[in-house]
């Protein structure tokens, strides 16, 4: 799979000396959805601007499918799609009519055709000809995303996509977007909601500070980074840890009946065998046991305060 989008050491450098870029390097491949994490003021949003021309790079370059966003920034352009943070649509334009502009305003021809295929893929067909007033938060958010569809994008930039949407929508747009995927649109996404590049993204990019921090596959970056939590339930309650389980990184829980053990996945020994022999040796007797693993939202939280590394 080859990268559509290539960035190479993008720097952006706003009046007063705040770099809010330093020198971002990332390739997207095409196709992928790719989830840009980091926290508020990481410099998530002033990336997407830079490579959809709505602000200028300081320095360095960056490619859409081979065409320079400055120096073919018509070109680059045409191939991008962005839903915006903000709602920021007419209040008393139609819903239909707001497609059909975006068209025009990439060079497309009309095509009824197509904007009704947005539409309907967005469930806003049966709200073609209301005004955008008339919707809700969530139908106005869909709308934002027909925009972006129109004009038959490549690449598509989606910032916060649901924010400020409740569940069941925020549920339907995922089911959109893995869509789009199959479509071959590529999709970068940004989002505080971790569950959603947790279930949808094929990589994850942490941004922190205007540097890009990590980028892996959620998958791999899960199972180097997550730690796995192995907790015994015991039949009768301990009042403190007894001397054969001393050496293990043991927690016990408040009421005495379970206690916890921490361990790396990725670690050649894990020492859960050494572990239950030094229950029996101490006679503990066992109710049951489960083991849970990090979150990417927990991985993501020890990211962003500097507990992990790239490698």
């Amino acid at each position: 799979m080859s990268a559509i989008l290539e960035i190479r050491d993008l720097r952006k450098v706003y009046d007063g000396g705040f770099e809010a870029l330093k020198g971002v390097t990332l390739d997207i491949e095409e196709g992928e959805i790719l989830a840009l994490l980091g926290p508020n003021g990481a410099g998530k949003t002033t990336l997407i601007s830079t490579l959809c021309g709505i602000t200028e790079p300081t320095s360095g370059t960056a490619t859409v499918a081979g065409y320079d966003i400055k120096t073919q920034y018509r070109e680059a352009r045409k191939l991008i799609g962005l839903v915006p943070q903000e709602i920021n649509l007419e209040p008393f334009s139609y819903v239909e009519t707001n497609l059909h502009f975006s068209r025009g305003i990439f060079g497309k021809p009309r095509d009824t055709a197509k904007v009704e295929e947005v539409l309907r893929k967005l469930a806003l067909w049966e709200k073609r000809s209301n005004r955008v007033r008339e919707l809700s938060g969530g139908m106005k958010r869909r709308v934002l995303i027909g925009k972006a569809l129109a004009h038959e994008p490549r690449v598509l930039f989606l910032d916060e996509p649901t924010a400020g949407v409740d569940v069941s929508l925020r549920k339907e747009m995922w089911d959109v977007v893995a869509e789009l995927k199959k479509q071959g649109v590529t999709i970068i996404l940004t989002t505080h909601y971790i569950e959603e590049a947790e279930a949808m993204a094929d990589r994850v990019a942490v941004i922190r500070g205007g540097e890009i921090l990590m980028v892996e596959k959620t998958g791999d970056l899960m199972r180097r980074l997550g730690r796995k939590e192995l907790t015994v339930e015991l039949r009768e309650p301990l009042a403190e840890i007894p001397a054969p389980l001393a050496e293990y990184d043991l927690e016990l829980s408040a009421d005495g009946l379970s206690l916890t053990y921490r361990y790396d996945t990725q670690a050649d020994r894990t020492g859960i065998a050494g572990l239950m022999r030094a229950f029996s040796e101490a006679g503990i007797i066992l109710r049951d046991l489960h083991t849970s693993q990090s979150s990417l939202e927990e991985i993501f939280v020890g990211l962003v305060e500097g507990e992990g590394e790239a490698q």
